[in-house]
């Protein structure tokens, strides 16, 4: 099955150049059926990752441009009323989808956020007195731009921890960079084409669920998410006055899936530590809540992060 995995980055090399992690993130949140957060400066190929992802498996894929304006009903839909019929019906919204792209999320205010919780833990839509299921696979992949704080709303930390992982997209490399331009400037991008089916899907997630998962790799799980709580344990005292509230259980529960999920892309029938450090940062960086003096210090979570990654021991 490592074939299709394989014939699905393929596919989206096509229009996508480099950004291996962000296409890892990606599979791995499909094959966990894990939302998504990716971050970064506009121009890096975000929204067009999500869009070619969903092209390979023929997926139903929307997309909502988040803006100050847009309203919780825009999203999940509303009742609308019939005049023919003296009644009110459902006019469904964007999140009736598999994969609904959230581009700028952190542009929306409070109550639009709010809206998504329920669509993101439960996979369900209440409108009205009714509740709709949503068909699976239903996954948000959303994106936002750490650079404008003008127009930006600080995402609530409840439905930041929904989201399995935060994936930090950087720049490509110079020659990833020409090989773009080149590209965009003699328009040779090709056309995607659908390569597997949501019954391949199925299929990849029955054989990640596989991936052998040793007890002192799990307990490594466990202690690296405890660490960000509680770090004056594992003698990071100079944490101590960085991290406001540590990472919750659905770190450890998220950071178990994603493990195995980066192992079984890596084609390998066993998790190793390399993949639990690996994607350590992806789980947890949205999840630590730093202090006004962590901010004060221009102290990072990456930073945080790869001290817990250090301190704490290797099975």
């Amino acid at each position: 099955m490592s074939q299709i995995i394989q014939t699905i980055k393929t596919e989206i090399s096509k229009v996508l150049v480099g950004q291996e992690k962000m296409v890892e993130g990606l599979l791995a949140g499909l094959i966990c059926r894990g939302h998504i957060l990716l971050e970064g400066v506009p121009g890096l190929a975000k929204t067009t990752a999500v869009n070619a992802l969903a092209k390979t498996l023929g997926l139903d894929f929307k997309r909502v441009q988040f803006t100050p304006d847009l309203l919780p009903s825009d999203i999940i839909g509303t009742e609308i009323y019939d005049p023919s019929h003296n009644s009110f019906k459902i006019k469904k919204g964007p999140v009736f989808t598999n994969l609904l792209l959230a581009d700028e999320i952190n542009r929306a205010p409070a109550k639009v956020q709010s809206a998504l919780l329920e669509v993101m833990q439960e996979r369900q839509v209440t409108i009205g007195d009714e509740t709709f299921k949503l068909d699976l696979p239903f996954l948000v992949m959303a994106t936002q731009n750490p650079v404008e704080q003008e127009g930006a709303y600080e995402l609530p930390e409840a439905q930041l921890d929904r989201f399995m992982m935060k994936v930090v997209v950087g720049y490509n490399t110079k020659e990833e960079e020409l090989e773009i331009a080149r590209r965009a400037a003699n328009n040779t991008f090709e056309t995607i084409n659908q390569v597997a089916t949501l019954e391949d899907l199925n299929q990849i997630r029955e054989e990640a669920l596989k991936v052998h998962m040793d007890e002192e790799i799990e307990k490594y799980i466990i202690e690296l998410v405890a660490a960000t709580r509680n770090p004056k344990a594992y003698g990071l005292e100079e944490l101590e006055a960085y991290i406001e509230f540590g990472a919750s259980p659905r770190a450890s529960i998220d950071m178990y899936k994603a493990a195995r999920a980066i192992a079984y892309l890596k084609g390998k029938d066993y998790v190793s530590p390399m993949e639990v450090a690996y994607i350590a940062k992806e789980v947890l960086r949205h999840r630590i809540i730093l202090s006004y003096e962590a901010q004060a210090e221009e102290v990072d979570v990456d930073m945080i992060i790869s001290k817990i990654l250090a301190a704490v021991p290797i099975p």
